[in-house]
């Protein structure tokens, strides 16, 4: 019979084993981090786009020219009664990310080299990103540095202790970001943290933290997958007021001036109503249009000669009802009439001539009364 002394020592350890599962702690089965997962009552965070957080997975990689103030919405705030649930825009949308031409807004390899130095580090964030251990390198180099132009809501997943930490967030407009080759936000730059796609409701409203000047739940965005990957992002350059088309999973080198430059210009509220725009790197070539056959003359109709019961092939006999063979080359359709043929009739035609008459060509014939004499010629 267990003693009093071990009774009383092994419910507190239950009552705490029981406490840890229940706050969702737990060692990931695969051998990598612990994975802890935040209270979904809670609101999302808000994030300042210089502001790395409490639990960074590496120092900060993001660079380049900042998003100049204000240049995130131009339109007038949205009514305070408005819904505050966050607008949906398509990651391959024109100008929803902004960027500067050949400058990268994060810096790609130092981000791998910061993870590769860190086994356990590197580990937890495969396994965040659903890829092995040895293909974290080309998982970043498969993604494309930019920054966001509206605030946008997103799960983000931080690293505090070795565990992998899961949270609702909004990020401000300017955050650079690394987004994959469907437009989705992967990485935050400033911290290196693992992005996804929010979760739940999707209301910045109830968002936790200081806000920033500008914020509007009304204009937060969730960015959703573009409907096939892209081979290029159409990005906005607000400094120079110009388009950039920058290749996925391009640092920068290969920028160039877009091909079709959208329907509205770099500095549109990308908040706001949008032109229906083909998503750029997504357009199929048209198919060439295929010429109309021209009908064989076996399809020609021929009147009075009825078809036969089963196609006789040019150059023999006909089998049935009596039609007469062809030769070959000889089609059953009748030549249009009043067209020249290539062949001379056998006989010349002769024009035709007006019936004889007795009376000179320049007689004239006078109209007579009842009471007229004989006719007069002149």
């Amino acid at each position: 019979m267990p003693s009093r002394i071990r009774m009383r020592r092994t419910a507190p350890a239950l009552l705490c084993a029981g406490l840890l599962l229940t706050a969702g702690c737990a060692r990931d089965v695969s051998g990598g981090a612990r994975a802890t997962r935040t209270g979904a009552a809670a609101g999302p965070v808000l994030q300042p786009a210089s502001d790395p957080g409490t639990a960074p997975f590496t120092a900060s990689t993001a660079g380049g020219p900042a998003l100049p103030p204000h240049a995130a919405r131009t339109g007038a705030p949205r009514s305070p009664s408005a819904s505050g649930q966050a607008l949906k825009r398509t990651g391959s949308t024109p100008g929803l990310y902004a960027g500067t031409r050949a400058v990268p807004s994060c810096d790609v390899e130092a981000q791998i080299r910061m993870l590769a130095v860190d086994p356990a580090r590197e580990e937890a964030f495969a396994h965040t990103v659903s890829v092995a251990r040895d293909q974290v390198g080309g998982f970043l180099r498969g993604l494309t540095p930019v920054l966001l132009r509206a605030d946008t809501l997103v799960t983000g997943h931080g690293l505090r202790d070795g565990s992998v930490t899961t949270y609702q967030s909004v990020l401000q407009a300017g955050t650079a970001v690394m987004v994959d080759a469907r437009g989705l936000p992967r990485v935050r730059c400033v911290c290196g943290n693992p992005l996804d796609p929010p979760t739940g409701r999707g209301d910045a409203a109830a968002g936790t933290g200081k806000r920033w000047e500008g914020f509007d739940p009304a204009r937060t965005v969730v960015v959703e997958p573009a409907a096939r990957p892209v081979t290029e992002l159409v990005i906005a350059d607000l400094a120079h007021h110009s388009w950039i088309a920058r290749p996925a999973g391009d640092e920068g080198t290969g920028d160039r001036v877009p091909a079709k430059p959208p329907p509205y210009t770099p500095d549109t509220d990308i908040t706001g109503p949008l032109p229906d725009v083909t998503p750029p790197g997504t357009e199929r070539p048209e198919k060439s249009a295929e010429p109309t056959p021209s009908r064989s003359p076996e399809e020609c109709p021929t009147p009075d000669v009825p078809a036969p019961e089963t196609p006789t092939p040019p150059g023999q006999p006909a089998a049935a009802r009596g039609v007469p063979a062809r030769a070959p080359g000889e089609t059953s359709c009748p030549t249009p009439t009043g067209e020249p043929t290539d062949e001379p009739s056998g006989e010349p035609s002769i024009p035709e001539r007006t019936p004889a008459s007795d009376e000179p060509p320049t007689s004239i014939r006078l109209p007579r009364g009842t009471d007229d004499g004989p006719a007069v010629r002149w």
